[in-house]
């Protein structure tokens, strides 16, 4: 069985190897970059996307299974109860799942498009080669003729690396839009619109907003798993750049902001210290009770979700919500101008 992972690129199925988003790319040297400039801004703030290493990884898939977050097991429950529309409506070749986690939602979207009779190829775009490594594994076993198409990259910049739409479905879950600041997210929709053609859809999840008390919950969990998965970004830090963060020396800190409607995450640090990052060029003091900032997950309605698509080429075809509206998925397609162009 011959499929093709982008246009123009036979491949055989099963397993494939994952390819760098970036040939030559030096990781590190950008990481190092990156961590310099958030911790010299004000507030301090690292990216959230360095919580992933093998280890951080791990904490996030036991964060997800916790009483107290509810999003993930919501979002599940819409999504195998709308699957089977998505497909309908989009009529996919072309599976491409941006951050692939450990890849149960993914079989979820494959099986309702080999339902239609529809199913192709599968493309995975993630920071964490362990996730894909696992996602792929996962979904040859349950798939073993689909061309999987695994690629370690950011989602926020290698986009391109997808080559050109049709046929395609995009999804975007976990809420993990929210975790990137509002003003960011028109100009991603813009890029990835640039990699749909008519027809295709983009789906995202969306942690909607609702009672304090139970948003604040979910990253402030009992069992202190969500404390674990704060820290280790400092870990991270240390490994792949020598810092010296005690991670153990800075608490974790999470709360809503209601006028920046987001759950802001923080380390907090429980007492004066200095701590070198050699790679970063960075030595640091830091005073009792100053914080870092290390995620916002922001929280939507219909109508500021809504707000952010004019100009982005992107528009909402369906919007599916949980009964209690803690969640919810929208699915966008292509918006095009008279001229035929996206708007």
């Amino acid at each position: 069985m011959i499929l093709r992972a982008a246009k123009g690129t036979p491949v055989s199925g099963g397993l494939r190897q994952i390819e760098p988003a970036r040939a030559g790319d030096d990781a590190t040297s950008r990481m190092a970059a990156e961590v310099r400039a958030g911790l010299a801004a004000v507030p301090r703030r690292l990216p959230s996307k360095f919580f992933y290493d093998e280890r951080g990884s791990r904490l996030y898939e036991a964060i997800t299974r916790l009483p107290e977050y509810y999003q993930s097991r919501t979002e599940a429950r819409v999504l195998a109860s709308v699957a089977d529309d998505v497909v309908a409506r989009v009529r996919p070749a072309e599976l491409v799942e941006l951050g692939s986690g450990a890849g149960h939602k993914t079989r979820v979207m494959l099986e309702a498009m080999a339902r239609a009779g529809g199913l192709e190829r599968c493309a995975l775009l993630d920071i964490s080669a362990r996730a894909l490594s696992e996602s792929v594994h996962a979904l040859s076993r349950a798939f073993p003729d689909l061309a999987v198409r695994t690629i370690e990259g950011d989602f926020l910049r290698d986009l391109d690396v997808l080559g050109p739409g049709g046929g395609r479905l995009v999804v975007f879950l976990a809420g993990t839009l929210g975790n990137l600041h509002p003003a960011d997210v028109p100009p991603f929709l813009s890029r990835l619109a640039e990699r749909l053609e008519p027809g295709d859809g983009f789906l995202v999840g969306l942690q909607l907003v609702t009672e304090r008390r139970r948003m604040e919950a979910a990253y402030n969990d009992a069992a202190g798993v969500t404390a674990a998965f704060n820290r280790n970004i400092l870990r991270v830090v240390n490994d792949r750049l020598g810092a010296d963060f005690v991670p153990d020396a800075f608490e974790h800190v999470a709360f809503w902001d209601e006028a920046h409607a987001w759950i802001e995450m923080r380390l907090r640090a429980v007492r004066a210290q200095r701590v070198r990052i050699p790679a970063a060029r960075l030595d640091l003091t830091f005073a009792a009770g100053e914080a870092i900032r290390t995620e916002v997950s922001c929280k939507y309605t219909r109508a500021t979700f809504d707000a952010l698509l004019p100009g982005t080429g992107l528009g909402v075809d369906a919007w599916y919500e949980d009964p209690e509206r803690v969640f919810a998925l929208a699915l966008l397609g292509r918006r095009a101008s008279r001229g035929g162009r996206a708007t």
